[in-house]
C-alpha cells in the first residue's frame, strides 16, 4: 500500500529529471547548430559567460572593438539573441597581412532562457569590450500569502 502512495511522487521526480535532461539536450543542440554556423565565411561567435543568482541571470559576452550602436540585443520569453558585426579595419599603410587570427564579420548568439524573466527590468551595458546583460528573474509568488480585503456592498449594509 505504501508503494502505491509514493508512486506519483516518484513519477513526478523522474519526470523532472527527464525534463532537465531534455533541456540540456536542447541547449547542446543549439550550441552545435551555432558551431555549424561558424563554417560560414565571415561568421564568428563571441565567448559568453552565463551566471545565475537568486534574483537575476547575468550574461557577459566579449565584444572587443565594437560600439553599442553595432550590437543588437533582443529578448523574448524563450531566448536572448545578441547580434552584430565587427568590421575588419587594417592599420594605415599595411599592404598585406602576414598573419590574421582575429575574427571579423557578422555574429549571432542565441541563449535559451529557462527562467521566467521580467523583461521590463532587463539592462544591457557595453563597457571595455564586454557586453553585460542583466535579466531580473520573475518573483515566484507560489506559497506567498496575500491578504485580500473583504468589502460589503452598501445595499447589504442598510438591510
Amino acid at each position: 500500500m505504501r508503494k502505491a502512495a509514493h508512486a506519483p511522487i516518484l513519477e513526478r521526480v523522474e519526470l523532472n529529471r527527464l525534463r532537465a535532461r531534455v533541456e540540456r539536450l536542447f541547449v547542446a543542440l543549439q550550441e552545435a547548430s551555432e558551431m555549424e554556423a561558424l563554417d560560414a565565411p565571415g561568421a564568428w561567435l563571441p565567448p559568453v559567460d552565463l551566471c545565475e543568482s537568486r534574483s537575476c541571470v547575468t550574461i557577459e559576452m566579449e565584444l572587443p572593438g565594437l560600439r553599442a550602436e553595432a550590437v543588437e540585443v533582443i529578448l523574448t520569453n524563450e531566448h536572448l539573441r545578441v547580434s552584430g558585426r565587427r568590421r575588419k579595419g587594417a592599420p594605415r599603410g599595411v599592404i598585406s597581412h602576414l598573419c590574421s587570427e582575429r575574427s571579423y564579420g557578422n555574429f549571432v548568439r542565441t541563449i535559451p532562457l529557462r527562467w521566467p524573466i521580467t523583461a521590463s527590468g532587463a539592462k544591457a551595458e557595453l563597457k571595455n569590450g564586454v557586453l553585460t546583460v542583466r535579466l531580473p528573474k520573475l518573483e515566484d509568488r507560489r506559497g506567498t500569502e496575500f491578504k485580500i480585503e473583504v468589502t460589503t456592498d452598501e445595499k447589504d449594509r442598510e438591510s
